[in-house]
């Protein structure tokens, strides 16, 4: 059970917060921003949803917990990866006024998405373990 709300917990993350966090004027409504990129920010938040509900399909109906676990490792991991490679390609988690949102002078998209990609991992490599152990019994 404990894998299923870890996995269900990152895919609330990836598939409802930030849709709501960006389906606004600082992102998808951004008179700044080109059409072209508006579009990629919408595919982006509709392939992470769709991904996120069958993840849970998955998760719940199928009992597919590391199907589930690595799909959510690579949208949650890929953010990670963004975010450290953003000089690279000059990105950046501030608005154009400079702000960003952060708790305790973190972006919150790291404090979230790493300890949903942290979880993910111990999670996934504990219920493989389990797996092992059951399948050696």
């Amino acid at each position: 059970m404990k894998h299923k709300l870890i996995i269900t917990f990152s895919v609330f993350l990836y598939a409802i917060v930030v849709p709501y966090l960006e389906i606004n004027n600082t992102h998808v409504f951004n008179p700044d921003w080109t059409p072209h990129v508006r579009i990629h920010e919408v595919w982006q938040l509709i392939t992470n949803s769709c991904i996120g509900i069958l993840c849970l399909f998955l998760v719940w109906k199928k009992g597919k917990i590391t199907i589930s676990s690595v799909l959510s490792m690579i949208i949650t991991g890929s953010f990670l990866i963004a975010f450290t490679l953003q000089d690279f390609y000059g990105g950046s988690m501030k608005y154009l006024d400079g702000s960003e949102k952060t708790l305790l002078g973190i972006n919150i998209g790291i404090i979230g998405f790493g300890l949903a990609f942290i979880l993910l991992v111990v999670s996934t490599l504990i219920h493989i373990k389990e797996v092992k152990a059951n399948n050696n019994t």
